[in-house]
């Protein structure tokens, strides 16, 4: 069946639109001229700039500049639209007018078409929806809105979530000791606690990373308009505005104190993405370490078990390979390259206004998504139920030469070295060397040698 189309006008002149799409002239305009990715932008972002819409009209009624039944519409529809009711009616692409305009009027056509249809009243969608607005406030102030909120509901919380598994795992295994390594070379040995908590602590730095910028970002331009000065738009607005966005979403939002710098930059975006690579290495250094202690079974070094979930090749029977830190380690790889792109963004801003706005706002909330994806399926399918083979850790933990280290204050630092030597060449335990090689006593060497006494550092005389 052939597709239906409208007339609609704006002031460039006639355009047809899909007879049952809520969009008007500009959004069709939009579709029309940026044909390059069919990628959109995240719904999270559109609902972002609907809650703005929301928040605006809310602050324009308080300060008479808005009618209320206007104003009662339009948060309706924005409502409709935040909750998701009409996500099939976002369709510009990505690569779009640098500044986001194009989707700051997708975004208030559809707006207008709702509330104009719930009132009966001709509502207007620049000079109603966006009233005290420009696409130069409000695509900025959606960035770090929908950054801010994904942070705090979304990722904060997989975080704290991966951490408490971790930490649960490490309690259970605070017993169990094995060969650390450095250089992926056999070095003093610690327990399974220990190394489980040093990913923990990891995850809790980024988490008081994320939490300090968390401020920046909850600082916001709107109210800055087109450069800065606020021109058309009340002098109280911002104030209003982040007043209504504080008490919407029970965030403490303020007006930024210099509207020109979030207009002009996208500092707070590259400091958050920089953030987001922050956490990525720490995930992928969580999955390598699992991928690399999950080796084997029979030739790797087989230290844990990972759970199979699925059959590794389509070739060899009964392969069963670490899918889960493989996906990871993928996903972190991508919030790096989206570092290179936003970063590249960030520097786009010419005099008064970034002109890279869309993509810094798709690949800055790409990488939140997937980290806290990342960080709740590393929790429940990775971590939660890998099984530790303690047979396997204590072949080498027993065999290993480095716990020769603890001699050093003993027997000084060249001869423990020598006993390590004789040890390797003789593949030999390093207990049974050293009894050979000095005067010590099989108790006084268990002793000075016990891998689990080791694990807790200090002198061993």
């Amino acid at each position: 069946m052939a597709q239906r189309f409208r007339t609609e006008t704006d002031s460039m002149g006639d355009v047809e639109v899909p007879s049952d799409a809520l969009y008007g002239a500009q959004t069709q305009r939009a579709v029309n001229n940026f044909n390059i990715s069919r990628l959109t932008l995240p719904f999270a972002f559109v609902r972002a700039v609907a809650l703005i819409k929301y928040c605006a009209a809310e602050a324009n009624a308080e300060l008479g500049l808005l009618d209320n039944h206007k104003a009662d519409a339009i948060m309706q529809a924005a409502l409709e639209v935040f909750e998701g009711r009409w996500s099939n009616q976002f369709p510009v692409d990505v690569f779009q007018t640098g500044s986001g305009t194009s989707t700051n009027m997708n975004v208030n056509e559809v707006l207008a078409t709702l509330a104009s249809r719930h009132s009966g009243l001709e509502i207007h969608p620049n000079d109603d929806v966006n009233l005290g607005q420009s696409s130069n406030d409000v695509i900025p102030t959606a960035i770090q809105l929908s950054a801010a909120r994904r942070i705090h509901r979304k990722l904060l919380p997989a975080i704290a979530g991966l951490r408490n598994v971790i930490d649960q795992r490490a309690a259970e295994l605070d017993h169990v000791v094995k060969t650390g390594r450095t250089h992926l070379m056999d070095a003093m040995p610690l327990t399974f606690g220990q190394e489980l908590r040093t990913w923990s602590a990891q995850l809790e730095q980024a988490e008081q990373r994320l939490s300090d910028l968390l401020p920046q970002l909850r600082a916001l331009p709107q109210g800055g308009t087109a450069i800065g000065t606020g021109i058309n738009a009340h002098a109280q607005f911002a104030e209003r505005f982040c007043e209504s966005m504080s008490k919407f979403t029970e965030q403490p939002f303020t007006p930024a104190t210099n509207k020109f710098a979030g207009i002009a930059g996208q500092d707070i975006a590259v400091a958050t993405s920089g953030i987001m690579v922050s956490v990525a290495t720490i995930m992928m250094k969580i999955a390598n370490d699992l991928r690399w202690m999950n080796s084997g079974p029979l030739t790797g070094l087989g230290e844990i078990t990972l759970q199979p979930l699925q059959p590794g090749s389509s070739i060899m029977p009964g392969k069963v390979n670490p899918v889960i830190p493989e996906a990871v380690a993928m996903a972190c790889a991508q919030v790096m390259g989206n570092q290179t792109t936003i970063t590249v963004a960030g520097q786009s801003g010419s005099f008064q206004l970034n002109v890279m706005l869309p993509v810094i706002a798709y690949n800055l909330l790409q990488s939140i998504e997937l980290m806290w994806k990342s960080a709740e399926t590393m929790a429940n399918n990775c971590i939660a139920d890998f099984q530790v083979n303690t047979e396997k850790l204590n072949q080498g933990l027993n065999r290993n030469p480095i716990l020769v280290t603890a001699l050093n204050p003993v027997i000084g630092y060249n001869k423990a070295a020598a006993i390590a030597k004789a040890a390797y060449q003789q593949n030999r335990p390093i207990i049974d060397v050293a009894l050979e090689m000095t005067d010590l006593s099989q108790a006084e060497l268990e002793a000075l040698l016990s891998p689990l006494e080791l694990s807790k550092g200090g002198l061993h005389q």
